[in-house]
C-alpha cells in the first residue's frame, strides 16, 4: 500500500471529531428546540408578532450564553479532573515506579498479550515515556478525549445562535395566522437536516438520528403549545 493510499485510509476515521461535533449538534438542536418552543408557546397565547419576537430573542440570547457558560464549566470540571489524576499519576511514578511498571505490563496483559509481552512492552514504554504511557493505557485519557473548555464552549454558543436564528426568521417573516403551524413546521426542518449534517459529519448513518431529533423535536414543541393553550393569556 502506498503512503498517499494508506494516509488516505487513516482519514476515513471520524472519532477526533466527536468532542465539537457533540457541542455544536448538541447547541444547534438546543437552540432550534428551545427557541421554537418559546415562539410556539408565545403564539398559541397570543395573535400579535411582537411578543413572538421579543421572547424568540430573549430566548435565543438567553440560551446561546446559558449553553457556552454551562458547557464551559461543565467541560473545566472535567479537565480539573484530568490534570489532578495526572498529578497524582507523577507522583505515584517518582514514589513507586516498580508497582507502576506492574500496574501498566498487567493492563496489556488484559487486552491480550501473554504476560512476558507484555511485561516487556511495559518496560520499553516505561523507558521512553513512563508518564504518557499511564496517562494513555491507566487514566485512558489522549488528544481525542482531552476535555477542551474554550473550544466546546464556543462551539455550544455559536450553533446555539446559529439553531435559534431559524426559528427567529419564521416569526419575523411567515404570516401571523398560524404561527404555530409554520414554526413547528420549520423547526422539524430544521432539525431533520442538523440531524443528517451532524450523522453524515461523524460518520453515521443518516435515518435513526433524523428520527430520534425529529421525534424529540415534536414532542417538546407539542407540550409547549399546549401549555400556551391550557394557561389561555391574551397577549394580544
Amino acid at each position: 500500500m502506498g503512503t498517499d493510499k494508506f494516509d488516505d485510509y487513516l482519514a476515513v476515521h471520524y472519532v477526533q471529531r466527536s468532542n465539537w461535533l457533540r457541542a455544536a449538534v448538541l447547541g444547534a438542536n438546543d437552540g432550534i428546540l428551545s427557541t421554537s418552543s418559546l415562539a410556539i408557546g408565545v403564539a398559541a397565547a397570543s395573535d400579535l408578532r411582537d411578543p413572538i419576537i421579543l421572547a424568540t430573542i430573549a430566548g435565543l440570547v438567553a440560551g446561546a450564553l446559558s449553553m457556552a457558560a454551562g458547557e464551559y464549566v461543565s467541560v473545566s470540571s472535567q479537565t480539573d479532573v484530568e490534570k489532578a489524576d495526572i498529578e497524582r499519576e507523577k507522583e505515584e511514578l517518582k514514589e513507586m515506579p516498580e508497582i507502576e511498571l506492574l500496574r501498566l505490563a498487567s493492563i496489556y496483559e488484559e487486552r491480550g498479550l501473554s504476560k512476558e509481552t507484555a511485561k516487556l512492552v511495559a518496560l520499553e514504554l516505561t523507558e521512553n515515556d513512563a508518564l504518557a504511557a499511564h496517562i494513555r493505557d491507566e487514566l485512558g485519557l489522549n488528544e481525542v478525549s482531552q476535555a477542551h473548555p474554550i473550544q466546546a464552549a464556543i462551539a455550544s454558543g455559536a450553533s446555539f445562535t446559529v439553531g435559534g436564528m431559524l426559528p427567529l426568521l419564521v416569526a419575523l417573516f411567515m404570516p401571523i395566522e398560524q404561527m404555530e403551524i409554520y414554526l413547528y413546521c420549520s423547526a422539524i426542518l430544521f432539525l431533520a437536516i442538523l440531524g443528517a449534517v451532524s450523522a453524515r459529519t461523524g460518520g453515521s448513518p443518516v435515518l435513526r438520528p433524523v428520527l430520534r431529533i425529529t421525534f424529540w423535536g415534536t414532542v417538546a414543541m407539542g407540550i409547549t403549545a399546549l401549555i400556551g393553550y391550557l394557561f389561555g393569556v391574551n397577549l394580544g
